[in-house]
């Protein structure tokens, strides 16, 4: 569909109509209509000098701020919180597309037919014939058809080069599994992580003069291939270093808070007795 200007568009809902301050506050009226109309109005003359300052590039660190807070809610398991956190992450979504529209590329109406095209498309087995696909086959099927429909070259295309490297280690992983290759069982994962660890000691110990280089690949070799177990037992990577991560970081700070009760500083310990100290607050978590 076509999109206008921000000031055309404008005085087309202002005309002969409702003023738009009291349509956004109507209740009656459809949620995602008022917020629309909110986020035209903040771009607006009439509305915030912030908001109209706002560019697609200057939004990025909200954006993705947004983002990984519904991800903590959802790791936190606080859906409580979840329904604000996906409202905000709505309103970095709205924004984007009300930029889009004053530039009259495209609205928030096109993106969200597009995407309802795009669903139909990857769902044949839903909106075609209908087959009981098991998630995975969804999953494999659904690659399948973004390459053989040409809108990618290669299964591994469209993952943003932005994304943190155990999540995209994961998705690649993953993508590769729903074109067939793949390893068969965790076992066979398990046996390649064996190797990874043997090649990587091999390099550390054949000379005393390290190559960093040589290192860092094999290390990157291993964080693969552990992605690639993660995987294969169902588990996100991403999240499971995340919550070890989290989980080190309590038990340093009840180590820290030790060490001080008694006065004293790390150097003042051993490690030996610092070690001991950790198993005594691992045992007590």
């Amino acid at each position: 569909m076509g999109c206008t200007s921000r000031k055309k568009h404008y005085k087309t809902i202002s005309a002969g109509m409702t003023d738009p301050k009291t349509r956004v506050l109507d209740q009656s009226r459809p949620p995602f209509e008022r917020l629309v109309l909110l986020m035209e109005i903040l771009r607006s003359p009439e509305g915030c000098q912030w908001d109209r300052k706002q560019t697609h590039e200057s939004l990025l660190p909200y954006l993705i701020e947004e983002a990984y807070e519904v991800v903590e809610t959802i790791e936190d398991h606080n859906y409580s919180s979840l329904k604000e956190e996906l409202g905000d992450l709505l309103c970095q979504i709205v924004f984007h597309a009300q930029l889009a529209r004053e530039r009259d590329e495209f609205s928030i109406d096109d993106s969200i037919n597009h995407l309802i095209t795009k669903l139909v498309s990857r769902h044949p087995h839903v909106f075609g014939e209908r087959k009981d696909l098991e998630p995975g086959e969804v999953r494999d099927q659904w690659e399948k058809i973004k390459v053989d429909s040409g809108e990618k070259e290669s299964s591994l295309a469209g993952l943003p080069s932005t994304m943190p490297a155990l999540t995209m280690a994961y998705r690649i992983g993953e993508k590769a599994a729903g074109r067939g290759f793949d390893w068969i069982h965790a076992n066979d994962v398990v046996e390649k992580i064996d190797e990874e660890l043997r090649e990587l000691k091999a390099e550390i110990f054949s000379s005393s003069d390290l190559d960093r280089a040589r290192i860092e690949n094999e290390i990157g070799d291993l964080l693969f291939a552990v992605s690639s177990l993660a995987r294969k037992l169902g588990v996100d990577p991403e999240m499971a270093l995340r919550r070890a991560l989290s989980k080190f970081r309590g038990r340093f700070e009840r180590l820290e808070a030790k060490v001080r009760s008694a006065d004293r500083d790390f150097d003042n310990f051993t490690l030996d007795q610092l070690e001991e100290m950790w198993q005594q607050l691992k045992a007590d978590d």
